[in-house]
């Protein structure tokens, strides 16, 4: 519905927000802090013993967290109702691997990874067992990636995605293949895993 047809059906007319961040609750206030700086480079704006507020940009907090009294551990998450993940982008693929680089040498290793169609998507586990995705697009255009979620057949077939080992596409990337063949064949299934990991839904 356009502005001028809502205008005359005397509809307010929705004005859209940016979203802005998210709150996790948390008993491990200070190991879910550390994990979210080395990860996505947050800094913390502000921290008290129950809270603490980090960004990773410009704005006053993008990922907050909240431990208070009484907070447990949920032994049969993956079969309740709640957010799958949260997820951050990189401005190139070559980002996304330098950064899958950075942190395996720090021991952190994705829990799964996917090729979209649209993304090339690597699913981190923090220390409450929440995925974040790091990922980068693959057409460097959200209108292109937008065009294609809307009306590729590919996509409709495999909306999910393509899983793949991240070694060994990260070592195609670092022995030169440009990403224009590397990305058509990781979503083709070339780099598919020896195990299919388990990507934190009941099976």
């Amino acid at each position: 519905m356009r502005a001028k047809e809502r205008q005359e059906g005397n509809m307010a007319e929705v004005i859209r927000p940016v979203f802005h961040h998210v709150t996790i609750k948390t008993s491990r206030l200070h190991e879910l802090v550390d994990w979210y700086c080395t990860v996505i480079g947050a800094e913390v704006n502000f921290r008290d013993a129950n809270n603490a507020w980090t960004t990773n940009d410009e704005a006053n907090h993008r990922v907050a967290f909240l431990s208070v009294p009484g907070l447990d551990d949920d032994p049969d998450k993956v079969r309740h109702n709640g957010m799958h993940h949260s997820a951050f982008e990189y401005p190139s693929f070559a980002d996304l691997m330098a950064s899958y680089e950075r942190l395996k040498g720090e021991g952190i290793l994705p829990a799964f990874c996917l090729d979209h169609g649209l993304t090339i998507s690597m699913y981190y586990k923090d220390p409450e067992g929440n995925f974040v995705e790091l990922q980068s697009d693959n057409f460097g255009d959200w209108k292109l990636s937008t065009h294609f979620m809307r009306t590729s057949e590919d996509f409709r077939a495999n909306p999910i995605g393509t899983f793949f080992d991240p070694d060994k596409v990260w070592q195609a990337h670092m022995e030169g293949q440009p990403f224009s063949t590397l990305q058509p064949a990781v979503r083709a299934g070339a780099f598919v895993p020896d195990v299919i990991p388990d990507i934190g839904l009941p099976i």
